[in-house]
């Protein structure tokens, strides 16, 4: 085969490669029949999360339900159950399985609550909250993540989550306040207006810092906030509207 010839295949191939890790970062698909999706969110449960000293046995329930791999890009899905985060596109990343359920813990959810979440991100701790309050509101600042999981959630089901693009600094004050408020996003400080929305008696988990984060949970007593900082934390940092 002549040289030119074997130039243009090789030119059509990395075509094809490089248009095909572009189109992956847009796409979810379902399960892959060759893995046991199931047996590895049971094993993710039990080695990541119930090892840690994860108590709470609904959302011990909600991790074994919610199907992980559905909010990674395709070519990710084999890794959706590892113990670590994950990039979604857009800088972003879905948080380390343990994490989602350490913070989740912390809100201490009853059934009844109504949710807000700043960073969307995939929609994972979206839908986790889903399975365990009543009205989960979530706010995504960058349009594509928003839509994708918005569209996403859709899919699976789900009627009580609202998905709005907004700057999740200022939360959502039409549908406030809120029994329970978690932040997937680190801000160097913790935001006023979140405070001020949460409502008397309410929880909310936030990771405060820029290089050093430390996870924080608050709770609103007779219109006071009481802090407790409870584990060193890396996320990304809060993106802003100018």
């Amino acid at each position: 085969m002549e040289i030119k010839y074997k130039i243009i295949i090789l030119s059509i191939f990395l075509i094809m490669l490089v248009y095909s890790l572009t189109v992956a970062e847009d796409v979810t698909t379902l399960a892959s029949p060759s893995m046991d999706y199931k047996l590895l969110r049971e094993n993710m449960v039990k080695t990541q999360i119930e090892a840690r000293g994860i108590r709470d046995k609904r959302v011990l329930g909600a991790m074994r339900k919610v199907e992980r791999h559905r909010f990674v890009p395709f070519y990710l899905e084999h890794l959706a159950y590892e113990d670590g985060p994950l990039p979604i596109g857009e800088g972003q990343t879905i948080s380390q399985p343990y994490i989602v359920a350490l913070m989740t813990e912390l809100l201490e959810l009853k059934g009844n609550e109504r949710v807000l979440e700043v960073g969307t991100g995939s929609g994972y701790q979206a839908a986790i909250l889903a399975e365990l309050a009543k009205e989960v509101y979530t706010i995504e600042i960058l349009p594509k993540l928003a839509n994708r999981a918005q569209k996403l959630l859709q899919e699976l089901g789900y009627q009580n989550i609202k998905v709005k693009c907004a700057d999740g600094y200022l939360g959502w004050p039409d549908v406030a306040p809120f029994e329970a408020i978690i932040v997937t996003c680190a801000s160097d400080e913790v935001p006023r207006p979140l405070i001020e929305q949460l409502a008397e008696g309410g929880r909310m988990v936030v990771p405060v810092g820029e290089k050093y984060q430390e996870l924080k949970l608050l709770i609103k007593v007779k219109g006071k906030v009481v802090q407790k900082d409870i584990i060193p934390v890396r996320f990304v940092p809060m993106i802003r509207k100018k």
